[in-house]
């Protein structure tokens, strides 16, 4: 089954759906994206993904999106695709077509909207560290931009070497995060995760574990990955998964009692409400 895709208020046939090849989304990453998850025919966190893509817009002085009118293109396409047990939902939000620079253009901005089936994640991940440092004093540092040129190399360079997620530290030497994750581990029984300050994206899911599971925001040296007692990755598609390997280094349990925990809580809140506000 083909499933609509939304862009700029219209619904399309996936094969005919397109956007102007001067899109400055195409051509310099200029923009701005969501994942949303779907289970069981519902996205979940709506409301928090449509906040943060709003905050992303704000914070590359893009036109402030209409959300209401994404949250309806979220709307009709979910109301077109199978009952999938785990989708996923993708926003993508841009500059619209541009100059062939980096001026913006005048043309007015590009949403686009596409849902199609996520397959389960491993029960526990094996990560890399790379070796180049996210910039946590970059003008892009925790926005959830379209420029995923530094994610795709990473992921690549770790799937190389046997990992499933890559993990960046930061130029200050901490923790910071993974390409399409955030990081938490459990250090002398603290359940610990980066400081946004560290240039990590603040992730929804890392925000409801934080408010649902506990734990606290530290600034961690990326070498305490290592010698975490357990640790664990968390996205919008993933929500807690365990870390087994690091660098092919096996950490003492995957999952421990705190990460099982927080599965455990993660599982049961979510279950209960579907856009947590």
């Amino acid at each position: 089954m083909n499933v609509p895709v939304w862009v700029n208020g219209e619904l399309y046939d996936p094969a005919q759906a397109s956007v102007s090849v001067f899109d400055h989304g195409l051509m310099v990453g200029d923009g701005v994206f969501e994942t949303v998850k779907v289970v069981a025919g519902h996205s979940f966190a709506l409301t928090r993904h449509l906040d943060r893509l709003k905050l992303s817009a704000q914070r590359m002085d893009l036109p402030e999106p209409d959300v209401e009118a994404i949250a309806d293109g979220v709307r009709r396409c979910l109301a077109e695709a199978p009952g999938w047990p785990l989708g996923r939902i993708r926003i993508t939000y841009t500059s619209g077509p541009g100059p062939l620079g980096s001026d913006r253009g005048d043309q007015g901005t590009t949403s686009v909207v596409i849902v199609g089936e996520q397959k389960p994640f491993p029960l526990t991940a094996d990560v890399t560290v790379v070796p180049w440092p996210r910039n946590e004093r970059g003008a892009l540092s925790g926005v959830k931009s379209t420029s995923y040129g530094d994610n795709a190399k990473a992921l690549a360079y770790a799937k190389a070497r046997g990992g499933g997620e890559a993990i960046f530290g930061n130029l200050a030497g901490d923790l910071c995060e993974g390409t399409g994750s955030n990081i938490f581990i459990v250090r002398d029984g603290r359940l610990l995760t980066p400081t946004l300050a560290s240039g990590c994206l603040a992730g929804v899911t890392r925000a409801l574990v934080l408010e649902w599971c506990g734990g606290d925001e530290a600034d961690v040296p990326l070498r305490a990955l290592y010698e975490a007692e357990e640790a664990f990755l968390t996205s919008t598609t993933r929500d807690v998964q365990p870390i087994r390997l690091v660098d092919g280094q096996v950490l003492p349990a995957a999952p421990g009692p705190i990460t099982a925990k927080a599965m455990e809580v993660f599982a049961e809140r979510a279950a209960l409400d579907a856009d947590p506000r």
